[in-house]
């Protein structure tokens, strides 16, 4: 009877320990589980973007002004009025609209000089506030340092005057002149005034009154578009955002939002989502740089890489006769030495079928190919069509 009790406690011990075996395999698996996905979750967030950074809300954009003025107080480094006629021109008549009625003979100051103003107007700006302008001279100006620029309109693109400029000018580079030498550093002819606009004029655009929003892609693409139209569906519960095309999502405002885009918005533009892009080769003849995308793949091929290089040195010897010799003059010989290379060191190299940006470049640079070279490697790759990448060349 006693076996018998102990054989149970036995087998009721053994049972306790596999549960309690099994319930750590459990918690370890959870565990580990957990590891993963927390790892996928942060790779996935580390590669998306939010909504905010690649596109715009149709409507909230800047609007560019420009006007024409003078700068005065220069030291003696503005225009010659002699020769701008234009300059010339401006300052007779700004003189005129102040009562002052000047001859031609007196206008020969060089502290004056024409310049174009420049701004930029953000959206949603206010009647009273205040933009950044950059001057730029216009004539034969050789620096505008220490200059102040007098009341200048700035026009939009429809003619009306939505600010106006005026200040002392913050120029970063300087010129100096002397009977031997000149030096010069930056742009002393373009400045910039820091809050040096007045905005005059508003631009009208209603933001609560909108029935439906438009998102814009910087950079077009049919899949990013799509996932930022799920994105915003999954957020708002129902399907308001529908991409029209690889540019344009548009997303209805819903009702709990009627009256309220502002907020609207600022929940869309902090989704994240991860953008697609097309596999591209960007190529700059002019300077050798070379930009490739995430997913530019290479079929099988083989490149070689070599040129003919020819070397002709020359060299002048002099020829003259041996000692005791009866007749003969000394003379100055021309002598050539040519050296060709075939570039019998270059090997023919095979890249593999679906390589990879970085193996493509590893294998490239294993032959000791440069920039100007590599250029012409991947427009013949490109030729024989086993680069599946679009080559855009700036």
């Amino acid at each position: 009877m006693k076996l018998q009790c102990a054989d149970k406690t036995g087998d009721v011990m053994k049972t306790i320990v596999k549960k309690m075996i099994n319930k750590k395999i459990v918690k370890t698996c959870i565990a580990f589980a957990a590891l993963i996905l927390s790892f996928t979750t942060s790779t996935s967030t580390d590669a998306s973007s939010r909504i905010k950074d690649i596109v715009q809300f149709e409507g909230v954009r800047d609007n560019l002004l420009v006007g024409y003025g003078l700068v005065v107080g220069l030291g003696n480094t503005g225009d010659t009025l002699a020769t701008g006629h234009f300059t010339k021109q401006s300052l007779q008549a700004m003189l005129n609209r102040l009562g002052v009625k000047p001859t031609n003979e007196g206008l020969n100051s060089k502290n004056v000089a024409a310049v174009m103003v420049t701004a930029t107007l953000p959206a949603f700006s206010r009647l009273g506030g205040r933009i950044d302008v950059t001057v730029s001279a216009l004539g034969d100006s050789k620096s505008l340092l220490g200059g102040t620029l007098l009341v200048t309109p700035l026009l939009g693109a429809d003619g009306e005057v939505y600010a106006v400029s005026q200040g002392q000018l913050a120029v970063g580079g300087f010129a100096s002149v002397g009977e031997a030498e000149t030096i010069v550093k930056g742009v002393p002819t373009s400045g910039r005034i820091a809050n040096g606009a007045i905005v005059e004029r508003e631009l009208g655009f209603d933001l609560s009154s909108l029935k439906s929003v438009k998102l814009t892609l910087r950079n077009p693409d049919f899949t990013t578009a799509r996932r930022i139209a799920q994105a915003v569906n999954a957020f708002l519960g129902t399907t308001a955002a529908a991409s029209t095309d690889p540019s344009t999502v548009e997303v209805n405002v819903p009702a709990k939002y009627k009256q309220n885009v502002v907020n609207l918005l600022t929940d869309i533009e902090q989704l994240r989502i991860e953008p697609d892009q097309l596999a591209r080769v960007v190529i700059d003849e002019q300077s050798g740089i070379i930009v490739m995308g995430e997913n530019v793949r290479i079929s099988t091929v083989a490149i070689a890489q070599g040129a003919l290089t020819i070397r002709i040195t020359e060299a002048k010897q002099v020829s003259q006769p041996g000692p005791f010799a009866e007749a003969g003059t000394t003379a100055i010989v021309d002598r050539t030495n040519t050296e060709v290379d075939q570039g019998q060191d270059q090997r023919l190299t095979v890249v593999e079928d679906g390589v990879t940006l970085q193996q493509l470049v590893n294998g490239l640079n294993a032959l000791g190919i440069g920039p100007r070279d590599m250029i012409s490697i991947l427009q013949a790759v490109k030729t024989a069509g086993a680069l599946q990448a679009e080559i855009e060349v700036m």
